[in-house]
């Protein structure tokens, strides 16, 4: 059980990070994605923004129904392109942890846009 409660809290903070930036994405087509609570310097850390990015990259291209075939090829579109244009942003935060750059904690974070 104990072994459980970091798990439990760790799930809690990646939710308290994605779900003000629902709200964000109904407003406009960016999400902010922190990684101020990730060790980039690890593969898993670097995995888990990565991870997040796709997250995010779902909300801010989501259609309204995207299994629909006619919608199914422009919101992958969307999404790979999401993805895509944080890519940089993703590459530079991990080499910048990689090789010891400190980053202010605050700016810890990657928008990711729709076109």
């Amino acid at each position: 059980m104990s072994r459980a409660m970091p798990i439990v809290a760790a799930l809690a903070v990646a939710a308290a990070l994605v779900v003000p930036t629902v709200s964000q994405a109904a407003e406009s087509s960016s999400v902010r994605v922190s990684f101020a609570d990730l060790n980039l310097a690890s593969d898993s850390g670097a995995q888990a923004l990565h991870s997040r990015i796709v997250r995010a990259a779902r909300i801010v291209c989501d259609r309204e129904d995207s299994r629909v075939l006619a919608l199914a090829t422009p919101t992958g579109k969307c999404r790979n392109q999401a993805v895509e244009g944080a890519k940089p942003a993703y590459e530079a935060a991990v080499a910048a942890a990689r090789h010891g750059t400190v980053t202010v904690l605050e700016t810890a974070a990657i928008v990711v846009s729709a076109n």
